[in-house]
């Protein structure tokens, strides 16, 4: 069972280190980053088999995630520095010049964790397709995740993909569309109306989940009802509604935090409302 407290304690550091990271450049994504902390979180502590001390670009024999709206970095960044992957301190180079944490993840920089780049959206979903069916052929049993944005849904190449994923049977991948209705230049009705998403997935032969991605336990259960419902020659599809900015009162409920810093005053209120938990970097 699931230490929804120590998943709590995470999300508070994690949440710290997206806004720190965002300050100290005047530059990044804090919105979606923040809305997207307990559903990474709970992936890479909680549901996910992975081993931060043997990466490889292969992932043989684990679980392996795709991050395709990867303008949320910051948080990315900060849950696989928590779990492991490379020294906290490291998040201080944030989009610095030379530094392995550029603004949008790239494997070309040796970042352990990160086998794509990301940053193009709508191609997370095929380049998962590719790896859920290399794992088949390499009789490799585990899992394939990829989280999208509900933006990125606009995107043509998500609905080819969906349907080779249907059409081919590739059970062994759970996608998540981040579902804020937020984007960089409004709301999702206003700049290009995704309609009745649940029913366009269904209809392209997927398998439909919903929650709320900013209550854990609800995050915890429905990625082990997904897990669950792998290996049945369908699909898996999670619509996780969140709050943009979620956990920082100013940021929350509006696209303006999708890309803007928070300046000194801003990020001690963002600070304060989320206690340090596992030491800054």
């Amino acid at each position: 069972m699931a230490d929804i407290q120590k998943l709590e304690k995470i999300v508070s550091q994690v949440r710290r280190d997206i806004v720190r990271m965002v300050h100290q450049n005047n530059s990044g994504h804090p919105g979606g980053s923040l809305g997207c902390t307990e559903f990474l979180v709970t992936l890479y502590n909680e549901a996910m088999e992975h081993s931060a001390k043997s990466f490889s670009m292969d992932g043989k024999n684990e679980d392996l995630f795709f991050l395709s709206n990867g303008h949320i970095s910051p948080v990315f960044y900060s849950v696989l520095g928590r779990a492991g992957y490379f020294p906290v301190k490291e998040m201080s180079t944030f989009r610095s010049l030379n530094s392995r944490m550029q603004g949008h993840p790239t494997p070309h920089e040796g970042l352990p964790g990160v086998r794509v780049a990301s940053g193009s959206l709508g191609q997370g979903l095929s380049v998962a397709m590719g790896a859920a069916q290399a794992k088949k052929l390499n009789g490799d049993n585990k899992l394939v995740y990829v989280l999208m944005g509900d933006g990125e849904q606009q995107e043509g190449q998500v609905w080819e993909a969906a349907m080779y994923g249907a059409a081919k049977n590739v059970d062994n991948v759970i996608a998540t569309i981040d579902y804020n209705s937020a984007q960089i230049d409004g709301s999702t009705d206003e700049v290009l109306s995704l309609g009745n998403l649940k029913a366009k997935w269904e209809a392209f032969g997927w398998k439909v989940l919903e929650m709320n991605g900013n209550v854990l336990s609800e995050v915890v259960t429905t990625l082990e009802k997904a897990k669950s419902l792998t290996g049945k020659a369908q699909p898996i599809l999670i619509i996780m509604t969140t709050q943009m900015g979620n956990g920082v009162d100013f940021m929350m409920g509006t696209h303006k935090w999708h890309g803007v810093a928070p300046n000194d005053e801003q990020l001690k209120s963002a600070l304060a409302q989320n206690p340090e938990t596992l030491g800054d970097y």
